[in-house]
């Protein structure tokens, strides 16, 4: 609609209201309030938005103020909806509940004005006499003028005449200002959507450098327009300080500067403090400093106030999968169509010999000498010859990648390397974990020994990849390799040997791990188990195999059931999430459940494993084996016992989809909906 309808008005604000108890009822209160004005519709969805976006991190802020946002499409007009509650409400500050709460709601595609008067919002609240005017307004009227008059455009200030550059050049590793003698800091706010939390964040940080005597230029990356720190800017600042919840847009820029890093509910909580690190950091030596680069963000956060060891590792381990997948999809399906093409027989190996055969005769022949069989056995083989060769690169990437989201470029060769040696001592999939996270603490290792200025160039393209790779190379091989091997091959032959019910036990374990975090660590755990089990290829390993794909299908699969033989336990949004997970989960990408687990994990989750698990024990029951790594349904080719599989899917399926459906039923209203904002489409990617 159009950007003339104000922001707020009177029937949107409600004084000493007692609006609830929880966070939850005091958002449906005001979003009913907003969609009472023709401003949302329907109120569902933006009530989802909101929620959804709560559940990403707390919104309460120091002083009992709370600020639920959130962008919707159910959201007509940018919205202001204000309560002064009665009765304190928690928001998750780390003072104490929430006597003040704004409800900031914007619409989905909002345009830019509509962000720069939120985010206007945002900045006031960081101001004492602004909330304290808030708390002292008798009438919504004074409410309403108290709101406008802080979303006045503001005259823009007469630009700053530009320091010569002798000066600028003179004073860029010392921490002074262009121009001045105070120290000179720069800093990146930036919150998921953009709205409140950037902007609160960066003023939070600008008054505590005022108290402090700092000059601090924080660039936002939010909303609104953004106007990027200058290069004479990013030269003079002795600092950087990352206040970011997302990936910093040009971390680039300021390689080589000291940071201190955090999320930006710190910088809001603690901004005097994160000030005070960031001038000590500018002439500490021993500072973290950015190093540029995705993996180094996360290493520069690592050093920040919120993000936590566990976080770390995940990040970790998830990048060096994510990295290892496309190697496991291209040459496990390349392998799946050799034996369609050539037979089984290709991926047998003649005595004595660890090539197969397809191997064998893709070397040894051409078009114009066949192997036994013909053509076809000559094209089956070349297509799992290629896929043997991509196989192979699995644990040396899934290695090479730890490495790199540790210490970035150079912990690369020392990774790779660390991985391939793992692939040749047989110490597979565990060898290239351990063997990655070592090479990653080397590389650091390496990177902070000093050495003279001259000599610093050299560090990440020589010294560096030199040095970390033979002394990775001669622990994997002297000291790591062949007890990881061992561990690896008594695993191996355990598994092999399982039958019975130790069988089926295995297919439970599987089945739960693939549905307990849907494409997080521990079902890519699972899933990289599997897969490395497909390179020896036994009757016990493509059961694995079978038993973790087919269980990562069910849960999109299970919710989509659910919308559609029970729609009123459902919202609009979510019964179209649940049509849209039905072809992921056709196609194993598990991910599509995400939406439905987001809003409401603790009558989901458990759900989906229940029916995950009683997969697992029916894949093992009825001897299914897969020989594909990726596909669903797209991959019946690949398997001993195709209707085995259709029977374990659709237990799976039946099972976890009565489980949700019995859970919602008999505990509706304890557990927020499915956030609207997450489409199953969008949650989507190559799942394990």
């Amino acid at each position: 609609m159009s950007d003339t309808v104000p922001i707020i008005n009177e029937s949107l604000v409600a004084l000493d209201v007692a609006a609830g108890s929880t966070k939850d009822e005091v958002i449906s209160y005001l979003a009913h309030r907003i969609a009472d004005t023709g401003r949302a519709d329907p109120v569902a969805g933006l009530i989802d938005a909101a929620m959804a976006r709560e559940a990403q991190s707390a919104t309460g802020l120091p002083g009992g103020i709370a600020i639920p946002h959130c962008r919707s499409e159910a959201v007509t007009d940018a919205s202001l909806g204000f309560a002064r509650l009665s009765q304190k409400v928690d928001f998750g500050a780390p003072d104490g509940p929430a006597d003040i709460v704004f409800l900031i709601a914007a619409p989905a595609s909002g345009g830019s004005q509509h962000m720069k008067l939120l985010s206007s919002l945002a900045r006031a609240l960081v101001r004492p006499e602004f909330v304290a005017s808030l708390r002292a307004a008798q009438t919504p009227a004074e409410i309403v003028a108290l709101v406008e008059e802080v979303l006045k455009p503001k005259p823009k200030p007469a630009p700053k005449q530009a320091a010569p550059a002798d000066a600028v050049a003179g004073q860029a590793g010392s921490g002074a200002a262009v121009g001045s003698g105070k120290p000179s800091l720069v800093a990146i706010t930036a919150c998921p959507t953009g709205i409140a939390h950037t902007y609160m964040a960066a003023d939070a940080l600008k008054l505590a450098a005022d108290r402090a005597g700092v000059d601090l230029y924080v660039e936002t990356q939010g909303s609104s327009a953004t106007t990027p720190a200058g290069a004479d800017t990013i030269a003079a600042a002795g600092a950087v300080i990352f206040a970011t919840d997302v990936g910093v847009k040009g971390r680039e820029r300021f390689a080589g500067k000291p940071v201190i890093a955090s999320g930006v509910k710190r910088a809001i909580n603690e901004p005097d403090t994160m000030i005070a690190e960031a001038v000590a950091a500018a002439s500490d030596p021993s500072a973290p400093r950015v190093q540029g680069g995705a993996a180094a963000a996360a290493d520069d956060s690592a050093k920040g106030g919120d993000v936590g060891m566990g976080t770390r590792i995940r990040q970790i381990l998830l990048t060096g999968v994510s990295y290892m997948i496309p190697f496991v999809a291209a040459g496990g399906l390349l392998i799946a169509l050799g034996f369609l093409v050539g037979g089984w027989q290709i991926g047998l190996s003649p005595k004595g010999s660890s090539d197969a055969f397809g191997q064998i005769y893709a070397l040894q022949n051409t078009f114009g000498h066949l192997p036994p069989g013909g053509l076809h056995i000559y094209i089956g083989s070349v297509l799992f010859a290629i896929g043997k060769a991509a196989f192979f690169f699995l644990v040396p990437a899934l290695a090479g990648y730890i490495a790199f989201a540790m210490a970035d470029r150079p912990g690369l060769a020392p990774g790779f390397t660390a991985g391939l040696i793992a692939s040749l001592v047989g110490a597979g999939f565990i060898g290239g974990l351990v063997g990655g996270v070592l090479a990653g603490f080397v590389a650091m290792w390496v990177a902070r020994i000093p050495l003279p200025k001259w000599m610093r160039g050299l560090m990440p393209v020589i010294i560096i990849p030199l040095l970390a790779t033979a002394i990775t190379g001669l622990l994997m091989f002297m000291v790591l390799g062949r007890p990881l091997a061992d561990l690896t091959n008594w695993l191996q032959n355990e598994l092999s040997g399982m039958s019975g019910s130790s069988k089926i036990a295995l297919g439970v374990i599987l089945g739960l791990m693939m549905c307990f975090d849907l494409g997080g660590p521990v079902n890519k755990a699972a899933y990289a188990f599997a897969v490395q089990g497909l390179g020896v290829g036994g009757p016990a390993e493509l059961h694995i195999m079978a038993a973790v794909m087919c269980a990562g299908m069910v849960p999109p699969l299970a919710m989509g059931v659910a919308t559609m033989v029970r729609k009123s336990l459902f919202t609009e949004a979510e019964r179209e999430n649940g049509i849209a997970a039905i072809p992921l989960g056709l196609c194993f990408i598990s991910e599509g459940a995400i939406p439905f687990a987001a809003g409401d994990p603790f009558r989901v989750i458990p759900s989906m494993m229940l029916g995950g698990a009683a997969t697992g024990a029916t894949i093992m029951a009825l001897d299914v084996g897969l020989r594909a790594p990726h596909g669903g349904i797209f991959v019946f080719f690949a398997m001993n016992n195709a209707i085995g599989f259709v029977i374990a899917l659709l237990v799976g399926t039946v099972v976890a989809a009565a489980a949700v459906i019995v859970a919602k039923s008999l505990f509706r209203g304890k557990a927020p909906a499915a956030p609207a904002a997450v489409p199953a489409a969008e949650a989507a990617t190559v799942a394990a």
